[in-house]
């Protein structure tokens, strides 16, 4: 009887044992989790991360050595030009402050000549940049006679705020801005265009409600959404897949930056978007997968779009591999609605 009894105690502390070792692991495993989340969020989307040192790159066919040649020409032309125009052309630099109270910051390029045609393009950088990330769209627009506001993003170089927005956050932002214009003249016809995370803010603010203002917008290689292009770097950089970390991770950004990765889905915004858009990419784009394009470029409901494919082109780089038919298919584009 006794030895019995013992043996049943002794089964009933190997289960307790069990059980509180389970629970140890249980919560050292959540730990970790909340750990490496928090890491995700500070290395993605924190001010100070670094994000942006990326040495991977999805498998692309490798461009042309005469596609090469010519974006590597178009590249000192650029160069060129972005100097010439920041030295005729400083800029004055302007600030306003987002619904949430943060200082954002902007460069007003004004264009006197041409003040009365009342033409203004909003021009939005790319991932953890700021506003001389867009001077390869200010300064195009600036010589074809349109008013320039360069802004810095939140979280972006002197624009306050402690996490990037990825074009969610931005959004918000972007219709600041054009309010900001409109103060400047009532009569002015906006195209916003950006480049990248820009892109994928143009494409997100089109999918608010707009002042009739704004004409057009102009996406060159932006993302579908956050998550996908975070699921997309979790597997390249890491070798992670998005569960569960990138759920996570989703969560923490929602609690600490304010926005969640699977809400900032600029397709979503794209298919409630009624105004013309140009969706630009380069085959070549080893960072934001070149079939992107197709997918927000059918989400987008009606007729007043177009789609522009640079041949060999890499992230960022279709006005290098296009050359002059890049600001030709632009200008064509947007022409009918800014006159």
């Amino acid at each position: 009887m006794v030895e019995r009894e013992s043996k049943v105690k002794t089964k009933a502390n190997t289960k307790k044992k069990l059980l509180i070792a389970a629970g140890v692991v249980v919560v050292a495993l959540a730990a970790a989790l909340i750990f490496i989340s928090n890491y995700l969020v500070n290395y993605a989307i924190g001010r100070s991360g670094n994000g942006g040192d990326r040495e991977v790159a999805l498998e692309v066919d490798a461009p042309a050595d005469s596609v090469e040649a010519v974006m590597e020409d178009n590249r000192a032309a650029y160069k060129s030009k972005i100097d010439t125009f920041t030295k005729e052309h400083p800029g004055r630099d302007v600030t306003l402050t987002a619904d949430d109270g943060l200082t954002l910051h902007g460069v007003y390029y004004a264009n006197a000549e041409t003040a009365d045609t009342h033409r203004w393009a909003l021009v939005l950088h790319g991932y953890r940049g700021d506003y001389t990330g867009a001077l390869q769209l200010a300064a195009p627009y600036y010589e074809a006679g349109y008013q320039v506001i360069a802004p810095d993003l939140r979280a972006c170089g002197e624009s306050e705020g402690d996490y990037v927005g990825m074009g969610w956050l931005d959004r918000k932002d972007v219709l600041q801005w054009i309010d900001y214009i409109i103060e400047q003249d009532p009569e002015a016809k906006i195209v916003v265009h950006g480049i990248s995370m820009g892109a994928a803010t143009t494409m997100m603010t089109a999918g608010e409600s707009t002042p009739d203002n704004v004409k057009a917008f102009v996406e060159d290689c932006g993302y579908t959404s956050v998550w996908d292009i975070f699921s997309s770097e979790l597997q390249l950089r890491f070798g992670l897949p998005e569960f569960p970390i990138l759920y996570t991770a989703s969560g923490v950004a929602r609690l600490r930056a304010g926005y969640s990765f699977t809400e900032a889905s600029a397709l979503v915004q794209v298919a409630h978007c009624e105004k013309p858009m140009l969706f630009i990419h380069g085959t070549a784009d080893d960072f934001i997968p070149y079939e992107m394009m197709d997918t927000l470029y059918n989400a987008k409901p009606g007729d007043n779009k177009a789609e522009l494919t640079a041949e060999g082109a890499g992230h960022g780089e279709a006005m290098y591999a296009l050359g002059d038919s890049y600001w030709d298919t632009v200008f064509d584009f947007i022409a009918p609605y800014m006159a």
